[in-house]
């Protein structure tokens, strides 16, 4: 399925080589090189994906993210960071960036890494896309205790209250909830979730825990939904 994609880098010979290749994939790609005017673009609704640059003028991928949660906007972020360090990079994915790459990065990699977050988009799609050829239709609704899960309009419930989830968040989730009491190794997650096995990409399952604990838990700190099973990863527990 073709998708919609913003891409929000200054540099322009750059972003005009990711649409380029991310055009060859089939996907129809706009360029915005400022971040004030790519927040802008981005919290307008009109894309499937978002590829942002941290360094940016006019307004940080950073802020941008981070603005964009704050304002419910839940499109997934591949974020692009010359910055290294893992610190940077964790400070992202806690902001609400659902994946990154770090500069420099191959092609290959990047449309790799777009193919996976949008299969894991097409594969959640509700009723009327194509789930793609054999794969079983999901249950439409999960409850869990006072959670409730819609996968076909991919909303959240707690206690009748709306949850708002970015799309990793929501997709993490309902993997959890399909299989309660079932123990899970970061390395599953990531390639359940995330479509990836790469081993350097295992802190970005804790710090998107730590985030689905902070909205759907009454104390994260000591969460009665999404349990740690030490030494193996992590479990959703048994439903009620």
């Amino acid at each position: 399925m073709d998708r919609r994609i913003l891409v929000v880098e200054d540099q322009r010979d750059i972003a005009e080589l990711i649409a380029m290749h991310l055009r060859d994939l089939g996907h129809r790609v706009d360029c915005v090189h400022d971040g004030t005017a790519g927040y802008e673009a981005a919290r307008s609704g009109r894309y499937g994906l978002i590829v942002l640059d941290v360094m940016l003028p006019g307004r940080d991928g950073l802020d941008i993210v981070r603005a964009l949660r704050i304002d419910k906007v839940t499109t997934p972020v591949l974020m692009l960071t010359a910055r290294s360090t893992e610190l940077d990079r964790v400070l992202g994915l806690e902001l609400g960036a659902d994946d990154y790459l770090t500069k420099p990065f191959s092609i290959p990699e990047l449309q790799a890494r777009v193919r996976a977050m949008l299969r894991r988009l097409d594969m959640h799609a509700p009723p009327g896309g194509d789930p793609g050829a054999g794969v079983a239709r999901a249950p439409e609704r999960i409850d869990a205790d006072d959670l409730t899960i819609d996968c076909a309009r991919r909303e959240v419930h707690l206690a009748g209250r709306p949850i708002t989830l970015t799309a990793k968040e929501f997709d993490l989730l309902a993997h959890f909830a399909r299989h309660p009491g079932r123990a899970f190794t970061r390395m599953q997650l990531l390639d359940a979730v995330w479509g990836t096995t790469f081993e350097g990409y295992e802190h970005t399952v804790n710090t998107h825990i730590n985030r689905l604990r902070a909205k759907i838990e009454a104390d994260p700190a000591n969460p009665r939904r999404v349990l740690t099973v030490r030494g193996v990863g992590y479990r959703f527990a048994d439903r009620r």
